[in-house]
Protein backbone atom coordinates (compact mmCIF):
# COMPACT_ATOMS: atom_id res chain seq x y z
CA UNK A 1 0.00 0.00 0.00
CA UNK A 2 0.99 3.58 -0.86
CA UNK A 3 0.23 6.84 0.16
CA UNK A 4 -1.88 8.85 -2.21
CA UNK A 5 -0.24 11.98 -0.78
CA UNK A 6 3.48 11.03 -1.06
CA UNK A 7 3.41 8.00 -2.42
CA UNK A 8 5.31 5.94 0.28
CA UNK A 9 4.58 3.02 2.23
CA UNK A 10 2.52 4.64 5.17
CA UNK A 11 3.74 3.92 8.97
CA UNK A 12 -0.02 4.72 10.02
CA UNK A 13 -1.91 4.04 7.05
CA UNK A 14 -6.07 5.07 7.26
CA UNK A 15 -8.80 4.66 4.41
CA UNK A 16 -10.88 6.99 3.48
CA UNK A 17 -14.55 5.96 3.86
CA UNK A 18 -16.15 8.05 0.73
CA UNK A 19 -13.25 7.18 -1.77
CA UNK A 20 -11.14 4.15 -0.36
CA UNK A 21 -7.80 5.45 -0.78
CA UNK A 22 -5.01 4.94 1.77
CA UNK A 23 -3.06 7.65 3.11
CA UNK A 24 -0.67 8.43 5.69
CA UNK A 25 -2.98 9.56 8.85
CA UNK A 26 -0.41 12.68 9.30
CA UNK A 27 -1.01 13.84 6.54
CA UNK A 28 -4.39 13.28 5.50
CA UNK A 29 -5.34 14.81 8.82
CA UNK A 30 -2.94 17.83 8.27
CA UNK A 31 -4.23 18.38 4.83
CA UNK A 32 -8.21 17.76 5.97
CA UNK A 33 -7.56 20.77 8.39
CA UNK A 34 -6.43 23.14 6.14
CA UNK A 35 -8.81 21.95 3.19
CA UNK A 36 -11.74 20.60 4.80
CA UNK A 37 -11.65 17.67 1.85
CA UNK A 38 -9.23 14.87 0.87
CA UNK A 39 -7.21 15.47 -1.96
CA UNK A 40 -8.98 14.41 -4.75
CA UNK A 41 -11.99 16.85 -3.62
CA UNK A 42 -14.47 14.48 -1.63
CA UNK A 43 -15.62 16.66 1.51
CA UNK A 44 -14.41 14.53 4.56
CA UNK A 45 -13.68 14.91 8.66
CA UNK A 46 -11.33 13.25 10.52
CA UNK A 47 -13.88 10.70 11.43
CA UNK A 48 -14.77 9.68 7.83
CA UNK A 49 -11.06 8.26 8.13
CA UNK A 50 -10.75 4.68 9.04
CA UNK A 51 -7.65 3.25 10.61
CA UNK A 52 -6.19 -0.23 8.44
CA UNK A 53 -4.61 -2.74 10.82
CA UNK A 54 -1.45 -4.46 9.99
CA UNK A 55 0.98 -6.97 11.62
CA UNK A 56 3.93 -5.10 13.02
CA UNK A 57 6.32 -4.53 15.38
CA UNK A 58 5.77 -0.91 16.51
CA UNK A 59 8.91 1.56 16.43
CA UNK A 60 10.06 2.91 19.68
CA UNK A 61 10.05 6.95 20.07
CA UNK A 62 12.85 8.54 19.99
CA UNK A 63 13.51 10.57 23.40
CA UNK A 64 16.09 12.88 21.83
CA UNK A 65 17.31 14.42 18.40
CA UNK A 66 21.37 13.01 19.53
CA UNK A 67 20.34 9.16 18.35
CA UNK A 68 20.18 8.18 14.46
CA UNK A 69 16.21 6.85 14.65
CA UNK A 70 15.53 10.44 15.63
CA UNK A 71 17.15 12.09 12.93
CA UNK A 72 15.44 9.62 10.60
CA UNK A 73 12.23 10.08 12.33
CA UNK A 74 12.89 14.61 11.85
CA UNK A 75 14.19 13.78 8.09
CA UNK A 76 10.72 11.71 7.61
CA UNK A 77 8.52 14.61 9.23
CA UNK A 78 10.16 16.95 7.10
CA UNK A 79 9.80 14.76 3.95
CA UNK A 80 6.53 14.52 4.60
CA UNK A 81 6.02 18.16 5.12
CA UNK A 82 7.69 18.60 1.58
CA UNK A 83 5.67 15.81 -0.41
CA UNK A 84 2.60 17.45 1.19
CA UNK A 85 3.72 20.97 -0.08
CA UNK A 86 5.01 19.87 -3.57
CA UNK A 87 1.76 18.14 -3.99
CA UNK A 88 -0.28 21.47 -2.81
CA UNK A 89 1.55 23.23 -5.06
CA UNK A 90 0.74 20.85 -8.43
CA UNK A 91 -2.49 21.50 -7.65
CA UNK A 92 -2.45 25.07 -7.92
CA UNK A 93 -0.74 25.25 -11.19
CA UNK A 94 -3.24 23.03 -12.59
CA UNK A 95 -5.98 25.20 -11.41
CA UNK A 96 -3.66 28.55 -12.13
CA UNK A 97 -3.43 27.34 -15.73
CA UNK A 98 -7.66 26.68 -15.73
CA UNK A 99 -8.16 30.28 -14.61
CA UNK A 100 -5.76 31.81 -16.89
CA UNK A 101 -6.83 29.95 -19.99
CA UNK A 102 -10.82 31.10 -18.68
CA UNK A 103 -9.63 34.71 -17.75
CA UNK A 104 -7.58 34.78 -21.87
CA UNK A 105 -10.77 33.55 -23.52
CA UNK A 106 -13.08 36.11 -21.76
CA UNK A 107 -10.42 38.79 -22.88
CA UNK A 108 -10.74 37.91 -26.47
CA UNK A 109 -14.09 37.79 -26.19
CA UNK A 110 -14.45 41.23 -24.53
CA UNK A 111 -12.29 42.81 -27.20
CA UNK A 112 -14.45 41.84 -30.01
CA UNK A 113 -17.38 42.53 -28.49
CA UNK A 114 -15.94 46.30 -27.82
CA UNK A 115 -14.78 46.43 -31.39
CA UNK A 116 -17.85 45.67 -32.82
CA UNK A 117 -19.72 48.26 -30.54
CA UNK A 118 -17.38 50.95 -30.71
CA UNK A 119 -17.87 50.47 -34.89
CA UNK A 120 -21.70 49.96 -34.64
CA UNK A 121 -21.72 53.65 -32.44
CA UNK A 122 -19.68 55.13 -34.74
CA UNK A 123 -21.76 54.17 -37.30
CA UNK A 124 -24.65 55.58 -35.88
CA UNK A 125 -23.17 58.86 -34.81
CA UNK A 126 -22.23 59.38 -38.50
CA UNK A 127 -25.57 58.40 -39.67
CA UNK A 128 -27.72 60.69 -36.94
CA UNK A 129 -25.11 63.47 -37.74
CA UNK A 130 -25.92 63.85 -41.57
CA UNK A 131 -29.85 62.60 -42.15
CA UNK A 132 -32.85 63.18 -40.94
CA UNK A 133 -36.15 60.90 -40.98
CA UNK A 134 -39.29 62.45 -42.55
CA UNK A 135 -42.53 62.79 -39.89
CA UNK A 136 -44.36 60.36 -42.44
CA UNK A 137 -41.93 57.70 -43.32
CA UNK A 138 -43.42 54.51 -43.61
CA UNK A 139 -42.42 51.54 -41.59
CA UNK A 140 -40.13 49.29 -44.16
CA UNK A 141 -39.00 52.12 -46.30
CA UNK A 142 -35.79 53.98 -46.86
CA UNK A 143 -34.94 56.72 -44.98
CA UNK A 144 -35.50 59.76 -46.68
CA UNK A 145 -33.39 62.83 -46.21
CA UNK A 146 -34.47 66.14 -45.17
CA UNK A 147 -32.58 68.19 -43.67
CA UNK A 148 -31.59 70.75 -46.79
CA UNK A 149 -30.14 73.34 -46.96
CA UNK A 150 -31.10 76.43 -49.34
CA UNK A 151 -29.09 78.99 -51.71
CA UNK A 152 -28.86 82.13 -50.20
CA UNK A 153 -31.52 84.10 -52.69
CA UNK A 154 -28.73 86.52 -54.14
CA UNK A 155 -27.70 83.27 -55.44
CA UNK A 156 -30.58 81.80 -56.23
CA UNK A 157 -31.23 84.72 -58.65
CA UNK A 158 -28.01 84.58 -59.92
CA UNK A 159 -28.91 80.84 -61.16
CA UNK A 160 -31.71 82.05 -63.01
CA UNK A 161 -30.29 84.77 -64.59
CA UNK A 162 -27.53 82.35 -65.87
CA UNK A 163 -29.63 79.85 -67.02
CA UNK A 164 -32.10 82.13 -68.78
CA UNK A 165 -29.50 83.87 -70.52
CA UNK A 166 -27.58 80.82 -71.97
CA UNK A 167 -30.88 78.75 -72.47
CA UNK A 168 -31.79 81.51 -75.29
CA UNK A 169 -28.40 81.82 -77.00
CA UNK A 170 -27.44 78.07 -76.62
CA UNK A 171 -30.50 77.21 -79.64
CA UNK A 172 -28.97 79.61 -81.94
CA UNK A 173 -25.03 79.24 -81.60
CA UNK A 174 -23.44 77.73 -84.65
CA UNK A 175 -20.70 76.01 -84.38
CA UNK A 176 -17.47 78.52 -83.97
CA UNK A 177 -15.15 79.09 -86.90
CA UNK A 178 -11.81 76.93 -87.15
CA UNK A 179 -13.68 74.10 -84.84
CA UNK A 180 -12.15 71.01 -85.75
CA UNK A 181 -14.12 68.56 -88.35
CA UNK A 182 -14.59 64.69 -88.63
CA UNK A 183 -12.05 64.12 -90.92
CA UNK A 184 -9.60 66.01 -88.41
CA UNK A 185 -10.47 63.87 -85.79
CA UNK A 186 -10.27 60.78 -87.80
CA UNK A 187 -6.86 61.49 -88.39
CA UNK A 188 -5.90 62.10 -84.69
CA UNK A 189 -2.74 60.73 -83.53
CA UNK A 190 -0.25 61.18 -80.82
CA UNK A 191 1.35 64.65 -81.75
CA UNK A 192 3.35 64.23 -77.94
CA UNK A 193 4.14 62.11 -75.21
CA UNK A 194 5.13 63.08 -71.57
CA UNK A 195 5.32 61.78 -68.19
CA UNK A 196 4.24 63.18 -65.58
CA UNK A 197 5.58 63.33 -61.57
CA UNK A 198 2.04 62.05 -60.89
CA UNK A 199 2.17 58.22 -60.12
CA UNK A 200 -1.07 56.62 -59.64
CA UNK A 201 -2.99 59.34 -61.53
CA UNK A 202 -6.63 59.68 -60.56
CA UNK A 203 -8.00 63.23 -62.57
CA UNK A 204 -7.09 65.87 -65.56
CA UNK A 205 -8.41 68.96 -66.23
CA UNK A 206 -7.56 71.97 -68.83
CA UNK A 207 -7.26 75.90 -68.70
CA UNK A 208 -6.22 77.20 -71.80
CA UNK A 209 -3.25 75.29 -73.17
CA UNK A 210 -2.17 74.08 -69.78
CA UNK A 211 -3.41 70.59 -68.30
CA UNK A 212 -3.52 70.04 -64.20
CA UNK A 213 -3.40 66.30 -63.37
CA UNK A 214 -3.37 65.07 -59.70
CA UNK A 215 -2.63 61.44 -58.45
CA UNK A 216 -3.04 59.15 -55.01
CA UNK A 217 0.51 59.92 -54.02
CA UNK A 218 -0.70 63.36 -53.12
CA UNK A 219 1.05 64.90 -55.65
CA UNK A 220 -0.33 67.13 -58.98
CA UNK A 221 1.49 68.77 -61.94
CA UNK A 222 0.77 71.80 -64.23
CA UNK A 223 1.37 70.93 -67.64
CA UNK A 224 2.22 73.17 -70.63
CA UNK A 225 0.36 72.01 -74.07
CA UNK A 226 2.02 73.73 -76.32
CA UNK A 227 5.78 73.49 -74.35
CA UNK A 228 5.45 70.03 -73.91
CA UNK A 229 6.94 70.06 -70.02
CA UNK A 230 6.14 69.98 -66.35
CA UNK A 231 5.27 74.12 -65.35
CA UNK A 232 4.90 73.33 -61.91
CA UNK A 233 4.53 70.57 -59.26
CA UNK A 234 2.10 70.92 -56.76
CA UNK A 235 2.18 68.91 -53.39
CA UNK A 236 -1.56 68.67 -52.02
CA UNK A 237 -0.42 65.97 -49.28
CA UNK A 238 -3.38 64.25 -49.85
CA UNK A 239 -4.82 61.46 -52.04
CA UNK A 240 -6.72 63.54 -55.14
CA UNK A 241 -9.97 62.05 -56.76
CA UNK A 242 -10.86 64.57 -58.89
CA UNK A 243 -9.22 67.79 -60.45
CA UNK A 244 -11.38 71.27 -61.66
CA UNK A 245 -9.35 74.72 -63.18
CA UNK A 246 -11.18 77.64 -63.34
CA UNK A 247 -9.32 80.78 -64.19
CA UNK A 248 -6.42 81.45 -61.91
CA UNK A 249 -7.61 78.51 -59.56
CA UNK A 250 -7.34 74.83 -59.06
CA UNK A 251 -9.75 72.82 -57.02
CA UNK A 252 -8.20 69.38 -55.80
CA UNK A 253 -10.67 66.90 -54.18
CA UNK A 254 -9.44 64.19 -52.06
CA UNK A 255 -9.84 61.06 -50.38
CA UNK A 256 -10.06 63.02 -46.83
CA UNK A 257 -13.14 64.79 -47.58
CA UNK A 258 -11.08 68.37 -48.35
CA UNK A 259 -11.50 70.31 -51.17
CA UNK A 260 -8.14 72.25 -51.87
CA UNK A 261 -7.59 75.67 -53.64
CA UNK A 262 -4.74 76.69 -55.05
CA UNK A 263 -3.35 79.79 -57.01
CA UNK A 264 -0.08 80.64 -58.45
CA UNK A 265 0.88 77.11 -56.91
CA UNK A 266 0.00 78.20 -53.34
CA UNK A 267 -2.78 76.63 -51.20
CA UNK A 268 -5.06 80.00 -51.08
CA UNK A 269 -8.18 77.72 -48.64
CA UNK A 270 -9.30 74.57 -47.77
CA UNK A 271 -13.12 73.20 -47.66
CA UNK A 272 -13.75 70.50 -45.17
CA UNK A 273 -17.21 69.22 -45.36
CA UNK A 274 -17.57 65.78 -46.64
CA UNK A 275 -17.22 63.70 -43.41
CA UNK A 276 -16.12 60.92 -45.96
CA UNK A 277 -13.61 61.12 -49.63
CA UNK A 278 -14.47 63.78 -52.07
CA UNK A 279 -15.54 61.90 -55.08
CA UNK A 280 -16.26 64.68 -58.07
CA UNK A 281 -16.03 68.24 -58.28
CA UNK A 282 -18.00 70.18 -60.92
CA UNK A 283 -18.58 74.23 -61.70
CA UNK A 284 -21.27 76.16 -62.49
CA UNK A 285 -21.73 78.04 -65.64
CA UNK A 286 -21.65 81.23 -63.48
CA UNK A 287 -18.59 80.49 -62.65
CA UNK A 288 -19.99 81.66 -58.92
CA UNK A 289 -20.60 78.10 -57.50
CA UNK A 290 -18.21 74.95 -57.02
CA UNK A 291 -20.33 71.96 -56.02
CA UNK A 292 -18.72 68.99 -54.48
CA UNK A 293 -20.15 65.02 -53.99
CA UNK A 294 -18.67 62.62 -51.56
CA UNK A 295 -18.93 59.17 -50.64
CA UNK A 296 -21.16 60.44 -47.32
CA UNK A 297 -23.99 60.91 -49.74
CA UNK A 298 -23.36 64.58 -49.20
CA UNK A 299 -24.06 67.09 -52.20
CA UNK A 300 -22.35 70.66 -51.05
CA UNK A 301 -22.40 73.96 -53.23
CA UNK A 302 -19.80 76.69 -52.23
CA UNK A 303 -19.55 80.28 -53.07
CA UNK A 304 -15.72 80.71 -54.97
CA UNK A 305 -15.89 84.83 -53.55
CA UNK A 306 -15.95 83.57 -50.07
CA UNK A 307 -14.86 79.56 -49.86
CA UNK A 308 -17.72 78.46 -47.95
CA UNK A 309 -20.76 76.27 -47.57
CA UNK A 310 -23.62 77.77 -49.06
CA UNK A 311 -26.21 74.70 -49.78
CA UNK A 312 -26.12 71.23 -49.00
CA UNK A 313 -27.93 68.20 -49.30
CA UNK A 314 -27.94 64.56 -48.92
CA UNK A 315 -28.91 61.84 -51.38
CA UNK A 316 -29.68 58.12 -49.92
CA UNK A 317 -25.99 56.18 -51.46
CA UNK A 318 -22.64 57.36 -51.96
CA UNK A 319 -22.08 59.48 -54.67
CA UNK A 320 -19.04 59.06 -56.88
CA UNK A 321 -19.29 62.02 -59.78
CA UNK A 322 -21.56 64.76 -60.43
CA UNK A 323 -21.71 67.72 -63.24
CA UNK A 324 -23.60 70.95 -63.93
CA UNK A 325 -25.89 71.00 -66.64
CA UNK A 326 -24.23 73.96 -69.38
CA UNK A 327 -27.37 76.06 -68.19
CA UNK A 328 -26.84 75.49 -64.70
CA UNK A 329 -30.62 75.11 -63.45
CA UNK A 330 -29.84 71.52 -63.25
CA UNK A 331 -27.19 69.51 -61.33
CA UNK A 332 -26.48 65.72 -61.62
CA UNK A 333 -25.00 63.42 -58.92
CA UNK A 334 -23.87 59.64 -60.11
CA UNK A 335 -24.30 57.11 -57.05
CA UNK A 336 -22.60 53.68 -56.49
CA UNK A 337 -26.11 52.20 -56.64
CA UNK A 338 -26.19 52.72 -60.16
CA UNK A 339 -28.77 55.86 -60.01
CA UNK A 340 -28.03 59.73 -61.63
CA UNK A 341 -30.13 61.46 -60.10
CA UNK A 342 -30.71 65.32 -61.22
CA UNK A 343 -31.54 68.51 -58.70
CA UNK A 344 -33.23 71.36 -59.10
CA UNK A 345 -29.65 73.70 -58.74
CA UNK A 346 -31.52 76.39 -56.35
CA UNK A 347 -33.31 74.16 -54.29
CA UNK A 348 -31.61 70.77 -54.65
CA UNK A 349 -34.78 69.36 -54.86
CA UNK A 350 -35.16 65.63 -57.22
CA UNK A 351 -36.16 65.81 -60.59
CA UNK A 352 -35.51 62.74 -61.98
CA UNK A 353 -33.64 59.44 -62.23
CA UNK A 354 -31.83 57.90 -64.71
CA UNK A 355 -30.74 53.83 -64.01
CA UNK A 356 -27.01 52.62 -64.85
CA UNK A 357 -27.66 49.37 -63.12
CA UNK A 358 -23.91 49.81 -61.73
CA UNK A 359 -21.94 52.28 -59.71
CA UNK A 360 -21.60 55.53 -62.18
CA UNK A 361 -18.38 56.20 -63.53
CA UNK A 362 -18.83 59.35 -65.07
CA UNK A 363 -21.31 61.88 -66.80
CA UNK A 364 -21.25 64.84 -68.45
CA UNK A 365 -23.85 66.74 -70.39
CA UNK A 366 -23.95 68.05 -73.93
CA UNK A 367 -23.32 71.69 -74.75
CA UNK A 368 -26.99 71.26 -76.49
CA UNK A 369 -28.64 71.17 -72.91
CA UNK A 370 -30.33 68.12 -74.27
CA UNK A 371 -28.60 64.69 -74.14
CA UNK A 372 -26.47 63.38 -71.02
CA UNK A 373 -23.85 60.93 -71.64
CA UNK A 374 -23.18 58.69 -68.66
CA UNK A 375 -21.14 55.11 -67.45
CA UNK A 376 -20.91 52.79 -65.13
CA UNK A 377 -17.70 51.24 -63.74
CA UNK A 378 -17.27 47.89 -65.46
CA UNK A 379 -19.58 48.69 -68.84
CA UNK A 380 -17.97 49.09 -72.12
CA UNK A 381 -20.77 51.23 -73.10
CA UNK A 382 -22.38 54.51 -72.93
CA UNK A 383 -25.72 55.65 -72.58
CA UNK A 384 -26.97 58.69 -73.84
CA UNK A 385 -30.18 59.77 -72.29
CA UNK A 386 -32.95 62.58 -73.56
CA UNK A 387 -33.28 65.19 -71.19
CA UNK A 388 -36.93 66.00 -73.03
CA UNK A 389 -37.84 62.38 -72.06
CA UNK A 390 -39.02 59.89 -68.91
CA UNK A 391 -38.46 56.96 -68.30
CA UNK A 392 -37.05 54.12 -70.32
CA UNK A 393 -37.71 56.68 -73.25
CA UNK A 394 -35.10 59.01 -71.95
CA UNK A 395 -32.27 56.21 -73.45
CA UNK A 396 -31.53 57.92 -76.97
CA UNK A 397 -28.68 56.04 -77.42
CA UNK A 398 -26.06 53.10 -76.21
CA UNK A 399 -22.71 53.54 -78.03
CA UNK A 400 -20.34 50.44 -77.47
CA UNK A 401 -16.77 51.44 -77.21
CA UNK A 402 -15.37 47.53 -77.13
CA UNK A 403 -13.64 48.41 -73.97
CA UNK A 404 -14.14 49.69 -70.31
CA UNK A 405 -14.52 53.39 -69.84
CA UNK A 406 -13.68 55.41 -67.15
CA UNK A 407 -13.85 59.10 -68.57
CA UNK A 408 -16.21 61.33 -70.61
CA UNK A 409 -16.00 64.25 -72.12
CA UNK A 410 -18.16 66.21 -74.72
CA UNK A 411 -16.54 68.93 -76.88
CA UNK A 412 -18.48 72.46 -77.00
CA UNK A 413 -20.05 72.15 -80.49
CA UNK A 414 -22.19 69.52 -79.00
CA UNK A 415 -20.95 67.00 -82.14
CA UNK A 416 -17.92 64.66 -80.54
CA UNK A 417 -17.94 62.89 -77.44
CA UNK A 418 -14.71 61.67 -76.38
CA UNK A 419 -14.46 58.27 -73.85
CA UNK A 420 -11.01 56.94 -72.26
CA UNK A 421 -10.53 53.78 -71.12
CA UNK A 422 -8.37 50.68 -70.40
CA UNK A 423 -8.28 49.81 -73.63
CA UNK A 424 -8.51 52.82 -75.44
CA UNK A 425 -9.64 56.37 -76.54
CA UNK A 426 -12.53 56.90 -78.79
CA UNK A 427 -14.42 59.78 -80.83
CA UNK A 428 -18.22 59.19 -80.96
CA UNK A 429 -19.90 61.74 -83.61
CA UNK A 430 -23.29 62.95 -83.49
CA UNK A 431 -24.96 64.50 -86.61
CA UNK A 432 -28.37 66.52 -85.75
CA UNK A 433 -28.97 66.85 -89.51
CA UNK A 434 -29.68 62.98 -89.59
CA UNK A 435 -29.81 62.09 -86.19
CA UNK A 436 -27.17 59.52 -86.19
CA UNK A 437 -24.18 58.63 -84.53
CA UNK A 438 -20.37 57.61 -86.43
CA UNK A 439 -17.22 56.52 -84.56
CA UNK A 440 -14.66 59.30 -86.81
CA UNK A 441 -11.97 57.86 -83.96
CA UNK A 442 -10.83 54.63 -81.81
CA UNK A 443 -7.23 54.08 -80.87
CA UNK A 444 -5.54 52.28 -78.51
CA UNK A 445 -3.70 55.08 -76.18
CA UNK A 446 -4.86 53.89 -72.58
CA UNK A 447 -6.84 56.83 -70.65
CA UNK A 448 -8.33 57.58 -67.16
CA UNK A 449 -9.63 60.88 -68.59
CA UNK A 450 -9.65 62.23 -71.58
CA UNK A 451 -10.25 66.28 -72.09
CA UNK A 452 -10.75 68.31 -75.41
CA UNK A 453 -8.56 71.13 -75.88
CA UNK A 454 -8.53 74.43 -77.72
CA UNK A 455 -11.38 74.51 -80.79
CA UNK A 456 -11.06 70.70 -80.22
CA UNK A 457 -8.09 70.61 -82.52
CA UNK A 458 -6.33 68.30 -79.42
CA UNK A 459 -7.49 65.85 -77.48
CA UNK A 460 -5.43 65.07 -73.93
CA UNK A 461 -5.89 62.85 -72.32
CA UNK A 462 -3.87 60.50 -68.76
CA UNK A 463 -3.43 57.20 -68.43
CA UNK A 464 -2.71 55.85 -64.57
CA UNK A 465 0.79 55.72 -64.77
CA UNK A 466 0.89 59.89 -65.20
CA UNK A 467 1.91 59.62 -68.73
CA UNK A 468 0.19 62.43 -70.84
CA UNK A 469 -0.50 62.00 -74.38
CA UNK A 470 -1.75 64.41 -77.10
CA UNK A 471 -3.73 63.61 -79.71
CA UNK A 472 -4.26 66.12 -82.87
CA UNK A 473 -3.24 65.67 -86.47
CA UNK A 474 0.17 66.06 -87.48
CA UNK A 475 1.50 68.98 -90.00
Amino acid sequence: MLCGISGEAPQEPVASKKSGVVYEKRLVEQYINEHGAEPNGEVITADDLLPIKSSRIPRPRPPTLTSIPALLATFQNEWDNLALETYNLREQLARTREELATALYQHDAAVRVIARLTKERDEARDSLSKVTVTDGAAAGEDMVVDSVELLPEELAAQVDQTHQSLSKSRKKRPVPEGWVSADEVSSFEPTTINSLPVPQATSLDLEGSYAVAGGLNGEAAIYSIEADNVERTVPVNEPVTDTLWSGSKVFFATSQGNIKVYEAGNEIGTMSEHAGAASGLSLHPSGDLLASVGTDKSIVFYQLETMKRVSRAYADASLTTCAFHPDGHLFAAGTVNGDIKLYMTKTLEQAVVFKLGAPVQAIVFSENGFLLAATAKGQTSVTIFDLRKEGDAAVSKVLETGGSVQSLAWDYSGQFLATGGATGITVQQYTKSSKKWSEPLRNSVAAIAVRWGESGKKLVSLNGEGVVSVLGVKN
